[in-house]
């Protein structure tokens, strides 16, 4: 028998038209969410999740760095659901294309890593604290971070450093809510080594992919699934008690301090 965890909430993920975003997507409508999943890129009905799961979600395609964007995305849920329970902060790129040490990158790169991953996730809080702040029950925002957002990477300083700001903003977020009695608790998810596209420019190398699995503490790569339990939970009322918090889906790696090959 299924867990509805999520009954009659509604919930907002961007960048869930693929990997972890698409995974949290699914796992949420499965749970009895109404999902509201928002990207750049066009809607993929050939999924591989549970297909029951995409007639319980909405599709909207919006680059969620853009403040009018967020302002026609929050019109849309207040007209047809009239609130919104849970947003969840998935959309970011890694920009692993571009050089990033802080030598030789470029101002153009540092803004355009900036923009997309920590520019959404204030608006995203902006516009969803608006909407939310007067709810008689308990809302949830989540925030995805990374691994990287907890050490130095020197070739990926842009996108490192974008993911510390996610944390911190998180927390301050979290405390502005609960100084202000909102009904609202904001916390974060730190991610690594999970089987993603993201790590197609490494598996293209498959022994130098082999030897980073294998200096990994678990011996394997996380699962996009692991990390959306994770969202589950936080999104659920089974956390209420906790806001300004993070929790860390990475097989072991900080706490052994694991870097990735270079």
């Amino acid at each position: 028998m299924k867990n509805f965890r999520l009954n009659g909430k509604v919930a907002l993920v961007t960048g869930g038209m693929s990997g972890i975003g698409r995974a949290i997507s699914c796992l949420f409508a499965q749970n009895g969410a109404n999902v509201i999943v928002v990207d750049i890129v066009k809607q993929n009905t050939n999924d591989s999740h549970d297909a029951d799961a995409l007639t319980a979600m909405e599709y909207l395609m919006l680059d969620v760095s853009s403040e009018s964007s967020w302002v026609s995305i929050l019109e849309y849920i207040q007209s047809k659901h009239g609130k919104l329970d849970i947003l969840v902060n998935s959309a970011g790129i890694t920009g692993i294309e571009d050089i990033q040490n802080p030598e030789n990158m470029s101002l153009e790169t540092w803004n355009h890593i900036y923009l997309t991953n920590l520019d959404s996730i204030f608006l995203g809080c902006k516009y969803a604290i608006r909407l939310m702040k007067n709810s008689d029950t308990g809302c949830s925002i989540v925030n995805l971070s990374s691994r990287s957002g907890m050490v130095g990477v020197p070739n990926l300083s842009a996108y490192a450093s974008s993911k510390a700001a996610i944390i911190n903003y998180t927390k301050s977020v979290a405390i502005y809510c609960a100084q202000n009695e909102y009904n609202i608790r904001c916390n974060s998810i730190i991610p690594a080594s999970i089987d993603t596209p993201m790590w197609d420019h490494l598996r293209s190398n498959p022994s130098k992919f082999e030897k980073y699995v294998s200096s990994l503490p678990l011996k394997r790569m996380g699962t996009d699934s692991e990390v959306a339990y994770a969202a589950l939970y936080l999104a659920s009322d089974e956390s209420s008690y906790t806001t300004g918090s993070e929790i860390t889906v990475d097989g072991g790696i900080l706490s052994i301090g694991a870097g990735l090959p270079k």
